[in-house]
C-alpha cells in the first residue's frame, strides 16, 4: 500500500512537473515569436494621422445637440472609485501626463463616503485645461454596474480604457494602446501590468507571479486564443462595448467577465491581444489576509466565467480559433484543478530529498523555476537597469514565494469548490465593492509612472 501511495505521489509530482516544464518552454518560444512580431509592427506600422487635439476630435463628430458624440481619436479613460482618497490624485497626475492628447477623464465614483469626490473636484479646479468629470453614484451598485452607466451615458470616446484608482498609466501608454487598433481584427488590447515595488516577501511575491504571468500573454496573443483581459488600462474599442452590452454583473471578475464576453462573438474577428509597450502599474496588496481574499474573488470569478462561456470548450465553430477552443479554454480548467495538487507534489519532492537523502528532485524543480524567472527578467523590455539587478538577486527566492502562492491558491480554489453549487447560478453579484488597504507611496513621474 505504501509503494502504491508512493508511486500514485511520484506520477503526481511527475506530471505537475512536465506540465510546468512544457509551458514553460511554450512561453519562451511564443516570447520570442511575439518579440519579432513587436519589432516588425513597429517597424511597418504606418499610423495613420490622428486628431492631435481634443479640439480637433471634437471638430469631427457632433450629436444632435452640438456636443461630441462617438468622437473618433477621443479615448475616454475610466476610473472607478470607492473610498479612493489616498490614491486618486496620484493616478489623475499620472493619466495627466500621457503623451497621447486627446483624451477625456471620467471618475465613477461609487459613492464614496471618504474624501474621494472632493479630492477630484479640486483636481479639475486645479486643472482647468484637463477634461475631466466625476459622476457619483447615488448608492453602492458594485464596480461593473458602475462602469457601465459611465460608459453607456456618458463616454465619447472612440476608444475605451479603463483603470483602477490605484493604478498608474506610463506616458505612452494610450498611445501604444492605439497603435494596435491599426489592426481592424482587434478589439481589445490587454496592458503589461507592473505592481509598484514593495521590498517584502509579500511584495517580491506578486511581483514575480505578475511579471512571469504577463509575460505567457504573449504565447497567447500570436497564438490567438488571449480572452482574459484584467481591469488595469485594459483598452476596447466603444462599439464592441456597445454590441456586447458592456459589462455584467454575475461574475465577481467583471473585467475577465467583458473580455470573455467580446471573445464569445467569436476571436477570428474580435481579436484580444496582449500589448507589452502599454506599461501600467499597480499597488499589490499589502498582507497575506488580504492576498486570500483577493485570490478567492479572482479564482471565483474566474471559475464563473468558465461555467458561463463553457460553450466555447471544444467549439468547432468557425468563429473561434482552434487554439482557443481545444487548447486555451480547456488548459484553463485543468490548471485550476492542477492547483489542487500542486502543494501536495513539492511537498512530496521535499520529502523524498530528506527521507531518501536524493536532492535530485528538489533541486530539479528549483533550478527549473530559478532559471524561468531568470529568463523573464532579462528579456524584459521595460526594466530599468537598476530594476533588472535587484530582480535578479531576488530570483533565488521564486521557487519559495511560489510555493507560497501554491498554498493560498489551493485554498482558494478549496473555498471554490465548497459553494460549487453556486457556480452555476447567474445572478447579480456586484450590488457592492469595497477596495482593500492601500500603501499610497508611490510619487508619479513624468517619465516612469
Amino acid at each position: 500500500m505504501s509503494m502504491d501511495l508512493a508511486s500514485l505521489h511520484f506520477y503526481l509530482f511527475a506530471g505537475v512537473s512536465l506540465l510546468y516544464v512544457v509551458h514553460f518552454g511554450l512561453y519562451l518560444v511564443g516570447a520570442n515569436v511575439y518579440d519579432i512580431w513587436q519589432h516588425r509592427r513597429k517597424h511597418l506600422l504606418r499610423r495613420a494621422d490622428r486628431p492631435r487635439t481634443w479640439a480637433e476630435c471634437a471638430a469631427t463628430a457632433t450629436g444632435p445637440d452640438g456636443h461630441p458624440a462617438e468622437v473618433p481619436g477621443l479615448v475616454s479613460i475610466v476610473i472607478a472609485a470607492h473610498n479612493e482618497e489616498q490614491v486618486i490624485t496620484r493616478a489623475l497626475d499620472s493619466v495627466r501626463m500621457s503623451s497621447y492628447p486627446a483624451f477625456e477623464v471620467i471618475v465613477a465614483d461609487d459613492a464614496s463616503t471618504d474624501r474621494t469626490e472632493e479630492l477630484v473636484q479640486d483636481y479639475r479646479a486645479r486643472h482647468p485645461d484637463m477634461d475631466l468629470r466625476l459622476y457619483r453614484m447615488a448608492r453602492n451598485v458594485g464596480k461593473g454596474a458602475a462602469l457601465t452607466a459611465v460608459l453607456r451615458h456618458h463616454a465619447r470616446g472612440e476608444y475605451v480604457m479603463t483603470l483602477d484608482a490605484d493604478s498608474l498609466l506610463s506616458p505612452d501608454a494610450v498611445s501604444n494602446a492605439l497603435s494596435y487598433f491599426d489592426d481592424p481584427w482587434v478589439a481589445g488590447v490587454a496592458a503589461n501590468v507592473h505592481i509598484i515595488d514593495e521590498p517584502t516577501v509579500l511584495g517580491v511575491l506578486q511581483r514575480f507571479e505578475h511579471m512571469i504571468g504577463y509575460r505567457s500573454k504573449k504565447l497567447y496573443s500570436v497564438t490567438n486564443c488571449e480572452f482574459v483581459v484584467g481591469g488595469v488600462a485594459s483598452t476596447y474599442r466603444m462599439r464592441v462595448l456597445r454590441k456586447v452590452g458592456f459589462y455584467d454583473t454575475d461574475t465577481l471578475t467583471e473585467d475577465i467577465g467583458l473580455s470573455t464576453k467580446v471573445t464569445s462573438l467569436g476571436n477570428r474577428r474580435f481579436r484580444m491581444v496582449y500589448g507589452a509597450d502599454v506599461v501600467a502599474k499597480t499597488e499589490g496588496v499589502l498582507t497575506f489576509r488580504a492576498l486570500a481574499r483577493q485570490r478567492y474573488r479572482w479564482k471565483y470569478g474566474s471559475m464563473q466565467n468558465l461555467v458561463k462561456y463553457r460553450h466555447l470548450i471544444g467549439n468547432r465553430d468557425r468563429r473561434y480559433s482552434r487554439t482557443l477552443t481545444m487548447y486555451r479554454m480547456p488548459m484553463a480548467v485543468l490548471s485550476e484543478f492542477t492547483l489542487l495538487v500542486s502543494p501536495l507534489a513539492w511537498t512530496y519532492a521535499i520529502y523524498i530529498s530528506l527521507t531518501q537523502y536524493t536532492p535530485t528532485l528538489v533541486v530539479g524543480a528549483y533550478a527549473t523555476i530559478t532559471a524561468y524567472t531568470l529568463l523573464t527578467i532579462w528579456m524584459d523590455e521595460t526594466l530599468s537597469q537598476r530594476e533588472r539587478l535587484r530582480l535578479t538577486m531576488y530570483a533565488p527566492t521564486a521557487y519559495f514565494v511560489f510555493y507560497l502562492m501554491d498554498l493560498v491558491q489551493l485554498v482558494a480554489i478549496t473555498r471554490c469548490l465548497i459553494r460549487s453549487r453556486s457556480l452555476v447560478q447567474r445572478r447579480d453579484v456586484g450590488s457592492t465593492w469595497s477596495s482593500p488597504k492601500r500603501a499610497g507611496k508611490l510619487a508619479v513621474n513624468a517619465r516612469a509612472a
